[in-house]
């Protein structure tokens, strides 16, 4: 019987360095996207897929982003006192209950791989997602609860896939694929950011992942890979050898990069228009961008 998956991993530690000089005391995770940090959507996203256990792995200077997930008592009276129903809901709404997060310190940058790695002891024997909230993905149904369902077919590992454009394979983990189902394919390979014209396929590893406690043991035994760093992708790819293999999973949804300030940028935008209450201003203010050449002074 396949267990479910009840825990996720938030690595959070990275410096966020394309956001100077706004990161140097807002960590990048709770800057905002429309009213909400980039982290809420992440957490909801794991709500809504069936995750009970929060795992942030951290580093210095990311108390904001702590504080951000506890209660307000003083803001949630003021609320409460003048009859802001609405805004009370939408704040106690970002409220986590007591021990549903963990805070693990991730003391050296040394890539994904270790920061996931930095979890082992509270993910033990257990099936556990990986979320990147940079990986900011527009869905009717979440992302990782799309995967949570496919994985509930399939067991083994999971990683959501999304194609890209041959030239942009140098930014991405590719699957090198041998069995294409449609929404899921099969894994026989993994490349770590191959430069343009050789990667395997089209497909490339995008930040959302369902991994067998196995992939932290892989972990303990790999040294530095690609940039210096240790891969998640390398030890998910000594998985594809097991029985339980490993699938990439082509998502329904739109997926924007919101650890470069484009893809924030261009998320900021899509989601606005998506909010009834402010689709006609923003519509029309974009209009008169694109058609009158007006911008920011």
């Amino acid at each position: 019987m396949k267990r479910k998956v009840t825990k996720a991993i938030f690595p959070v530690a990275g410096l966020g360095t394309r956001f100077l000089p706004a990161t140097k005391s807002v960590p990048k995770e709770i800057m905002t996207l429309v009213d909400r940090p980039l982290i809420q959507y992440a957490i909801d996203e794991a709500r809504a897929a069936g995750i009970k256990e929060f795992i942030f792995v951290t580093s210095r200077g990311k108390g904001a982003l702590e504080d951000y997930f506890d209660h307000a008592p003083q803001l949630e009276e003021e609320l409460r006192r003048k009859g802001k129903n609405q805004l009370l809901e939408t704040l106690e709404s970002t409220n986590m209950e007591s021990g549903a997060i963990a805070y693990i310190r991730q003391h050296k940058a040394l890539g994904l791989g270790h920061a996931v790695w930095c979890a082992r002891r509270l993910i033990a024997d257990e099936p556990f997602a990986v979320i990147l909230p940079d990986d900011v993905i527009a869905a009717d149904k979440p992302c990782l609860q799309q995967m949570v369902e496919a994985y509930a077919e399939t067991g083994g590992n999971m990683v959501a896939a999304m194609e890209v454009a041959p030239e942009k394979t140098s930014s991405y983990g590719m699957l090198d694929v041998s069995e294409d189902m449609g929404a899921m394919v099969r894994v026989q390979g993994m490349v770590e950011k191959p430069p343009a014209g050789q990667a395997p396929s089209n497909l490339a590893v995008i930040g959302r992942y369902i991994l067998s406690p196995s992939v932290l043991t892989n972990l303990q035994k790999i040294k530095s890979g690609a940039g210096g760093e240790i891969q998640l992708t390398d030890a998910i790819a000594r998985e594809i050898e097991n029985e339980n293999g490993v699938y990439g999973y082509r998502f329904a949804g739109q997926r924007f990069d919101c650890g470069s300030k484009s893809g924030f940028l261009q998320a900021t935008v899509a989601f606005g228009l998506a909010r009834e209450e402010l689709h006609d201003d923003l519509s029309a203010y974009l209009h008169d961008i694109v058609t009158m050449g007006k911008a920011a002074e």
